[in-house]
Formats: C-alpha cells, structure tokens, sequence
C-alpha cells in the first residue's frame, strides 16, 4: 500500500464555510435532517460541516448550490479555501481506512487514543510536540483529530476494543477540572453502544505489549491491515503473518486487561481521588 499525500483544509476557513451553508440552509427553511435527504447524506454530516468539524467537499458543495439556488457560492468558497498540512502523508492511508472501517483493535500505552480524546486533551498533546507547533497549527490538529471522532457517531459506528494501559489514564497532561472532563469521557464512551474499554492495570506481571502502541483494522471488504506509529514516522501493515502476530499480541493484551466493569470501577475511583 502506498500512502497517498494530501492536505487538508484550514480549521478557520472550515467554519466560515460550515457558517455558509447554516445560514444558506436557515434561509432556504430547511432543517439539517431535510438538507442531508435532499442531498443525499446524513444529518450528523451536515451538523459537523455547519460546525467546522468537517469540510466541505465540492461535489456536495454543487448540490447544495444547486438546492439551496445559491448560485455556487459554496462551491466558489470550497475551491478557494486555504490548505494546511494538517496530517503527515505517511498517516493518510490509516486516516482513510479508519474513516470507512468495520472494526478496529487498539492498543495504547503512552496517551489516550484519538478518538477518546477530549479538545483540552488533544490540545495538550500536541502542545508537547517537540519541536514545537504553532497555537494555530496546535488548533488545526486539535480540530482535524475531533472530526475524526466522527465515526462514533455513524448511524452504523464500527465496532471498537480499546485496551489503555493504566499509566495513560493517570498521566496528567492538563489541570485537575480538564483530567476529571477527560476521565468521565472515557467512562462515557465505554457506555457507547459497540465500544469496548479496558485498563491494563500497573499491577500486571504479564503484559503483551511492551514494544509499543498499534491499531489493528477490518476494511468495509473484510482485510485485516494494521497500524503503528514511531517517534518518527508510522507503519502500516498488510502483511498477513504480520498482522497474525499483532493480533495475537492484542488477544492476550485483552486477557491481562481488566474486564470493561471493572475498568469502569478503576475510571470512577480515579474520579474521587480528584
């Protein structure tokens, strides 16, 4: 697999467009959920486009023109937004198998993963890169890695096991009120319908995965692929014997984790030492 260079588009210029088609939409009469059955996608899309979550892409921007008789004003807008390298090439192919995935198996032992992430949180990680990011680059990642957490939403979410080791969720990278914020996230996505959460605890003689973080994943055509990001650079493997191995390593990680109850119950007594 060959990983595809691309970039993204600017985090400010996504909300005046986003702030384009609301009031173009509010104008027309119509609600989110009226404009996505005309155009053929879902109201979470529209909400999260309206929001700056999410950019527009010009063939829905032409439709919406069209719809909405703004005489291409959203696409006008969509072809002349500013564009960052918000994401590395080297992790774009991940980006777009992770947008469509059925299943993905996801281990973590240095931060939250991604899609768990709080704002407050996700900016603190990328406000300790080294060398350092811009605040404006700091808030372009923060927004990019929110709209990933999209998925979630899906009107079919995929199907996700995350096993954190305990050192992650007792990692303080914001103030106390912002630590207790992402910990009763944590605890409200493992309530999520097809998400599954679990701690490995400090007190584990038995750990699978002292080589590091990795993602394992389950296309919408049934491939297994796998993901690992270094201090440098990311790997992603299709390789089926490699594949095998991390998923071997990722079914005995779920065996030493704590059951999800019970990880609920360490999330809950973390929130009273606050």
């Amino acid at each position: 697999m060959q990983p595809r260079k691309r970039q993204r588009k600017n985090a400010s210029a996504m909300r005046l467009v986003g702030a384009l088609v609301a009031q173009f939409r509010t104008a027309a009469g119509m609600t989110q959920r009226q404009l996505a059955e005309q155009t053929c996608t879902q109201p979470e899309t529209i909400a999260s486009i309206e929001q700056g979550r999410r950019a527009l892409q010009l063939p829905l921007a032409r439709r919406m023109d069209t719809l909405l008789e703004t005489k291409g004003a959203l696409a006008t807008a969509v072809e002349n937004m500013p564009e960052v390298d918000l994401i590395p090439a080297w992790a774009e192919e991940y980006m777009d198998l992770e947008r469509e995935a059925l299943a993905l198996s996801w281990y973590d032992n240095q931060v939250v993963p991604g899609l768990l992430q709080t704002e407050a949180y996700a900016r603190a990680v990328f406000r300790n890169r080294v060398p350092v990011f811009s605040e404006e680059k700091i808030g372009d990642q923060t927004a990019g890695r929110l709209g990933r957490q999209e998925i979630l939403r899906r009107d079919q979410p995929p199907t996700i096991s995350f096993v954190i080791w305990e050192p992650v969720v007792r990692l303080q990278l914001v103030d106390d009120e912002e630590h207790a914020k992402q910990l009763r996230h944590l605890r409200a996505c493992a309530a999520l319908p097809g998400i599954c959460l679990q701690v490995l605890a400090l007190n584990r003689r038995m750990h699978a995965g002292l080589d590091g973080p990795f993602i394992l994943l389950e296309t919408p055509d049934y491939q297994h692929v796998a993901y690992s990001e270094t201090q440098r650079g990311s790997l992603l493997v299709s390789d089926p014997d490699e594949v095998s191995i991390l998923s071997q390593k990722y079914a005995m990680l779920r065996a030493q984790a704590l059951n999800p109850e019970d990880t609920v119950g360490l999330l809950d007594s973390l929130l009273g030492e606050q």
